[in-house]
C-alpha cells in the first residue's frame, strides 16, 4: 500500500487545528481576510492616537471659548503680556495664540450665542 507523505503532514495540521478548537482558540489561515485581519492594526493605532487627539481637540475648543468670552482685543493683549515673560511663558504664547481653529470656534459661538 502506497501512502502519500503529504497526507501525514495534512493530518498533523488538522490534528493541531482540532486541538486548538478544543481549547477554545479560533483559527484563521494566514493571508485570508477573517474577523481579525485588518481591524487589529487600525484599532491599535487608533487606540494610541485617541487620547492625544482628544486632548488637542479639547484644548482648541477651550481656547475658542475663552476667545469668545474675553473678546478678541483682551485675548490678544493677554497673550502679548504673556509674551513679555521669560522661561515657559514662550510655550504659553505658542499654545495660546489665536490660530484659525480658535478664531473659527469663537466666530461660531458669536453667531449662535451673540452677547
Amino acid at each position: 500500500m502506497w501512502v502519500d507523505p503529504n497526507l501525514n503532514d495534512f493530518y498533523t495540521r488538522v490534528s493541531r487545528i482540532e486541538k486548538s478548537h478544543a481549547k477554545g482558540y479560533g483559527f484563521e489561515a494566514s493571508g485570508t481576510l477573517g474577523r481579525k485581519a485588518s481591524t487589529r492594526r487600525k484599532s491599535r493605532v487608533l487606540r494610541l492616537l485617541k487620547a492625544p487627539l482628544l486632548a488637542v481637540a479639547v484644548g482648541i475648543l477651550l481656547k475658542g471659548v475663552i476667545h469668545y468670552y474675553v473678546g478678541a482685543q483682551t485675548y490678544e493683549s493677554r497673550v502679548s503680556a504673556l509674551a513679555a515673560g521669560e522661561g515657559f511663558d514662550a510655550v504659553g504664547v505658542w499654545l495660546m495664540h489665536a490660530d484659525p481653529a480658535t478664531l473659527f470656534i469663537s466666530g461660531q459661538l458669536q453667531t449662535y450665542l451673540p452677547r
